[in-house]
């Protein structure tokens, strides 16, 4: 699951991007803007980088599971068969032996269920925090770098079509989270 992150402009609610000075009417509104390239803030933030590898682990241990449980559950199906095929067990056995493994079955079900709506659960719970924490760096970097606007760009996806490199400050931004979580 791939973690995209939008970023909100900071210190600019209910003020025109025009800069510290008025502009004057008819002329164009122009701001300091910059942008965080999140492809790279992806691959490079540590924390990020943690939390995927957690994410990746849980999920093949969630797969891992549910492979074995559904094992156990035709092994028994085949150990059923093969006493139905040999005639050693009664109607009442065999009738018993398929709910049992009917049980198995939705139980199967409901635990896949459950495990996958609890690992989305906690990558959605991830994804806001991931999200509050860039607000919060953004807030505190804009305090002296004083940007109008700070944009969210990915090769992939993104909306803005055209980025000037010199207005690239990913790399002070990764390197500044990746600093704070090591605190």
């Amino acid at each position: 699951a791939s973690f995209i992150i939008g970023c909100n402009a900071p210190g600019s609610k209910g003020t025109p991007a025009t800069g510290s000075t008025p502009v004057a009417a008819g002329a164009p509104a122009t701001g300091k803007i910059a942008y965080v390239n999140i492809d790279t803030l992806e691959a490079k933030y540590d924390v990020l980088k943690a939390k995927r590898e957690d994410f990746k682990h849980r999920q093949e241990q969630m797969e891992s599971e549910l492979q074995r449980s559904y094992q156990q559950m035709q092994s028994d199906a085949e150990a059923v068969q093969k006493k139905a095929e040999a005639n050693n067990l009664s109607q009442t056995e065999y009738e018993n032996a398929q709910k049992r493994l009917y049980q198995m079955q939705k139980s199967l079900e409901s635990r896949k269920q459950s495990l996958t709506e609890q690992l989305m659960k906690d990558q959605e719970e991830f994804n806001k925090d991931l999200k509050m924490r860039l607000d919060a760096f953004l807030e505190k970097y804009n305090k002296t770098h004083q940007y109008d606007y700070i944009l969210s760009y990915s090769y992939a996806g993104s909306s803005i079509l055209y980025v000037n490199k010199q207005l690239d400050i990913t790399k002070d931004v990764v390197d500044g989270m990746n600093a704070e979580a090591k605190d």
